[in-house]
């Protein structure tokens, strides 16, 4: 079983779809609905309330921590999410999937995958 926690339907294509097509349909081998709760990184600022300038622009240090909305594994199932949450995350989890081989519309947004992914 496949769930999906990232905030969007993950659409599947076939490995043949072209990217620059406004259409959804012409490929489409499989939705994957999102879950109610995405999995997202916490954020922690490291600096003590100090923002840094470059060229005028604030910049500050942070730090990602844990993930949230990730439930525990799960023998037999396997989760699609964001791929900073999976790379975030590679030495601990190997349930974990990213949407891989975007497919573009024409104005190439990204509207879907070929496949997915387990990065390691």
């Amino acid at each position: 079983m496949i769930l999906n926690l990232t905030p969007h339907p993950i659409r599947l294509y076939a490995e043949d779809r072209l990217d620059g097509i406004d259409d959804l349909e012409p490929g489409l081998r499989l939705v994957i609905e999102p879950e109610d709760t995405p999995a997202r990184l916490t954020m922690v600022s490291v600096g003590i309330l100090r923002t840094e300038l470059r060229d005028g622009v604030p910049v500050e240090t942070i730090q990602y921590g844990h993930a949230h909305g990730l439930p525990d594994p799960h023998d037999g199932i396997s989760f699609v999410v964001s791929l900073p949450v999976a790379l975030a995350l590679i030495p601990h989890r190997s349930d974990l999937l990213v949407p891989y081989r975007e497919v573009r519309n024409a104005s190439g947004t990204v509207i879907g995958c070929r496949s997915l992914a387990q990065p390691v």
